[in-house]
């Protein structure tokens, strides 16, 4: 692959053909107000998405003549632990190194703190491709992305000591977890005390699993508030490295993501300084950071699936048993027909979502420059509810697709995909960690439960139904032959109201029953099949635009989504009428 963005039609298809893109770039730009005083600054829209195009271009570039040639000796090499401190693997300082000579830091940061000032679909597909390259890179690249909650929360004096670092190629990290804090942030116990005589906060304790973790400036979630245990006594802190204080215990030996460093930190009297209000730390500001790195491991998932795609069908291709390539077999060929269609659909949910973050940040941006107007502040409102329901349905469904096809990938390497010589086994490996890390799966049905029970989703579904049908009768004359010989695109759109029926029926039956433990028992099979009926919508929409690109995808992924709804609505139903006995184990 010469350019891993220009090489993926798909991409491009899904920056440019979303009618929420003139409205995120107005947002963005706040209607071109900077191009009389940066050169680099765009004139209008069609500029504004040239440049964009241009970014992504680099991006693809570097990533396919720098960051994928290094990935397997990165991966074999690894981080080195040294008197406390990380040194990375060799290959990753030439990858930063090119990161950094293309200026690719500080991507959504405005321009006056030395940033792109892109939107953040646009650093999605930036995350998605470098993470198609080597997803452990994308790790330590991606965490740039933390100075998004320092942008929001510090003040002026914090931002213009912080962000132009970040915006030249200084990492970050967020230091949350700690050894008996692992999902349950309410019980970090590493202690802030302010020092009255050097005014100024200091950090004593240790941190877990942090990735990333001996980088140029932490964002630290520790205990300001003595005799508390719970998430109110909790504020956020900015750690400088430049400070010391914090040394490196160990670097955890883990499955993938080698290039990665995760590392255990110990706090010794760290100078620190507070972001943002106190007690607020957990309450606000993590929930703001983890909605931020949610996004983040989705479009890694991504990246993920489609190194599995062109992994699989590169060796189906070439590989020949009984006289003729193994991609000519059926068995063969389904399972890369599925590992696309899952591409695809997940890789539609992951953009919409994005537009929709990107949307309700821009507003929240501006409202602290200017009052909105009511109207901005209802659109503000409900785009931050669709990123909020959307959000956990990308990463979580991303995430599992991501192990799916990355399983697939080596079932049709055969015995050589077990051989570490092929790329895919580390995909495999990489893979693994983005159903668990940052929440798990399980973690992410609890936080779209509610939009679950509360109509949410089945409201969403309900508009998405009324738009493609008017998508069918704007095209009605459409007779796309990639989606099926004998019916039209959009004779499809009767399946997928039939599921979202079957959805809404097993919703209600649940509800019904007023049982919590019923609830919670189904919650992960009414999410799934909520996901399911919404990617098979936004795929369905984006097949009627570019058929070519997506019609076959369409056509496996609803077969697939009908089994998987089918088998929910199954599951649904009986525990609905067994009760949950049965699942509770001695």
């Amino acid at each position: 692959m010469m350019n891993y963005y220009t090489d993926i039609s798909e991409i491009k298809f899904e920056l440019e053909q979303s009618e929420l893109m003139p409205r995120i770039v107005e947002l963005k730009e706040r209607s071109f107000e900077d191009k009389d005083q940066y050169d680099e600054a765009p004139q209008d829209f069609a500029d504004a998405m040239d440049s964009y195009d241009k970014v992504l271009d680099v991006v693809g570039d570097i990533v396919a003549n720098v960051v994928a040639p290094n990935a397997e000796e990165v991966d074999a090499e690894g981080p080195h632990h040294e008197n406390g401190r990380v040194r990375y693997a060799s290959k990753t300082y030439e990858n930063l190194a090119a990161m950094n000579q293309a200026g690719l830091n500080g991507m959504t940061m405005p321009r006056r703190y030395g940033g792109l000032n892109l939107p953040v679909t646009v650093y999605t597909a930036a995350n998605e491709i470098v993470s198609a390259g080597d997803a452990g890179f994308e790790n330590i690249w991606s965490l740039q992305d933390c100075i998004e909650t320092l942008y929001c929360f510090g003040n002026e004096e914090q931002r213009q000591k912080y962000i132009p670092r970040v915006c030249k190629g200084e990492t970050m990290s967020m230091d949350l977890t700690e050894p008996d804090a692992g999902s349950d942030l309410q019980s970090v116990m590493l202690k802030a005390t302010f020092d009255e005589e050097n005014n100024c906060w200091r950090l004593n304790g240790s941190k877990r699993f942090i990735t990333n973790g001996d980088s140029d400036i932490h964002l630290v979630l520790a205990r300001s508030e003595a005799g508390t245990r719970d998430g109110r006594g909790l504020s956020m802190f900015i750690y400088d490295k430049r400070d010391g204080g914090v040394d490196v215990r160990r670097i955890e030996n883990k499955l993938g993501i080698h290039g990665s460093p995760t590392c255990e930190l110990v706090y010794k009297n760290a100078k620190c300084e507070i972001c943002g209000d106190r007690k607020l730390g957990l309450i606000k500001y993590v929930m703001s950071l983890m909605n931020g790195a949610r996004l983040g491991i989705a479009a890694q998932s991504v990246g993920l699936s489609q190194a599995a795609y062109n992994e699989a069908i590169a060796y189906a291709r070439d590989r020949k048993q009984f006289g003729k390539a193994i991609i000519e077999f059926p068995a063969v060929a389904e399972m890369i027909s599925n590992i696309k269609a899952r591409l695809d659909a997940g890789r539609a949910l992951l953009y919409q979502t994005a537009r929709y973050v990107d949307i309700y940040k821009a507003l929240e941006d501006i409202s602290r420059e200017r009052k909105l107007t009511p109207e901005e502040r209802d659109e503000m409102k409900r785009y931050s509810r669709l990123a909020d329901a959307f959000t956990p349905l990308a990463k979580g469904m991303n995430s599992e697709y991501a192990n799916q096809n990355a399983y697939d990938c080596i079932q049709v390497h055969g015995g050589s995909g077990f051989m570490l010589e092929y790329a895919c086994q580390r995909i495999y490996r990489d893979a693994r960690i983005t159903s668990i890390y940052e929440g798990t799966t399980q973690l992410q049905t609890v936080a779209a439960i509610r939009y679950v029970t509360n109509g949410f989703y089945s409201q969403v579904i309900q508009k998405m139904e009324v738009k493609t049908e008017e998508l069918r009768v704007k095209n009605n004359s459409n007779q796309p032959d990639e989606c099926n010989s004998n019916s039209s695109l959009f004779t499809l759109h009767s399946s997928l109201k039939a599921m979202a029926e079957k959805f809404n029926a097993c919703v209600a039956a649940v509800k019904e029953a007023e049982n919590q433990e019923l609830l919670d028992l189904c919650a992960r099979h009414l999410y799934e099949m909520a996901a399911d009926i919404i990617m098979c919508h936004l795929l369905m929409q984006n097949a009627a635009k570019a058929p070519e690109l997506f019609g076959k995808s369409l056509q496996v992924y609803l077969n697939l989504t009908e089994a998987e709804v089918e088998k929910h609505s199954s599951l649904v139903s009986r525990m609905t009428a067994e009760g949950t006995e049965s699942y509770r184990q001695a």
